[in-house]
């Protein structure tokens, strides 16, 4: 199968292109097509911006992979408004193929302080679910237009070698700061799945997913902040300290409101409907032997 993929060129999207399909990937830059001809893929110039691009690459694939999203959160609305523009866009160009559109979302965008399943629609009351939340319903929306569409929901940390998320963030924290911090108890929780673990989810679901599906690319359902901090703060060998709410923003900036986040998310349903089973590294045994902290 030949395959469009958006953000083929990133920590996700590379993990994609090893799990086994075509890849044809979108990359603004001439560096971006040689990263990707060094992995084998193909590439195809164009950017979010360019719907015109967008709707190619679509149309010249066997299906579609949608993981990039513009993460300056300086503008969270408008990037979720230029993402649902994306979806749109590349969903009309699938229309009445039958062909595969999966797009990616996260589980922090749910209900958070219960376990979360696949059925459990996006909080739309909160700023992160009413932004970002109606792109799950734009890309659904193409079922009844004869595409093959469905959600893979990613949790906070999709770690392993390379990692430019959440993880790198709060480490480099702890160095700048000499603590290793936690909010509150730290008893709430992170999901957790290894990149390569994640990349066998896009593969299997491209191949099996039914039209309107929703998957949770979870491999730990919970992680504690606190567990997270403590195995930093080991491998820093700086103290391990509490922040209340109020000293949060000040100490983690935009990333406090990931991190007073309890979202455990189940992926019972993906595993049986995929015959998914993650195999790699959890998230501590990852910190602890891992890249992490390496020079």
């Amino acid at each position: 199968m030949r395959v469009f993929v958006t953000g083929a060129t990133g920590f996700i999207g590379q993990a994609v292109i090893h799990a086994g399909h075509q890849v044809l990937g979108l990359t603004r830059s001439d560096k971006g097509a040689n990263s990707l001809a060094a992995l084998g893929a193909e590439s195809h110039q164009g950017s979010l911006d360019d719907l015109d691009s967008l709707k190619r690459g679509a149309s010249a694939s066997d299906g579609v992979v949608h993981l990039a999203f513009n993460d300056d959160f300086s503008d969270y609305e408008g990037n979720c408004r230029a993402d649902r523009l994306a979806i749109e866009t590349m969903g009309a160009a699938l229309a009445g193929s039958n062909r595969p559109f999966m797009i990616t979302s996260g589980t922090l965008m749910l209900p958070w302080g219960r376990i979360v399943t696949e059925n459990d629609a996006p909080d739309l009351t909160a700023v992160a679910g009413a932004a970002r939340g109606p792109s799950k319903l734009s890309a659904l929306s193409f079922v009844s237009q004869g595409v093959r569409a469905s959600v893979v929901r990613l949790p906070p940390t999709s770690h392993g070698d390379g990692d430019r998320g959440f993880i790198p963030l709060l480490i480099t924290t702890a160095r700048e700061k000499g603590v290793s911090a936690y909010i509150g108890d730290g008893l709430n929780r992170w999901p957790a799945t290894h990149r390569l673990d994640t990349a066998r989810v896009f593969q299997l679901a491209l191949d099996k997913a039914s039209a309107g599906s929703t998957f949770h690319a979870v491999a730990e359902e919970g992680v504690s902040i606190k567990d997270i901090a403590e195995i930093i703060g080991k491998q820093l060998n700086v103290p391990v300290v509490s922040k209340t709410k109020e000293e949060a923003q000040q100490h983690f900036g935009w990333l406090a409101f990931a991190l007073m986040a309890d979202n455990p998310t189940s992926s019972a349903q993906t595993r049986e409907q995929l015959g998914w089973n993650p195999v790699h590294a959890s998230l501590i045994s990852d910190l602890t032997e891992g890249t992490y902290f390496k020079k």
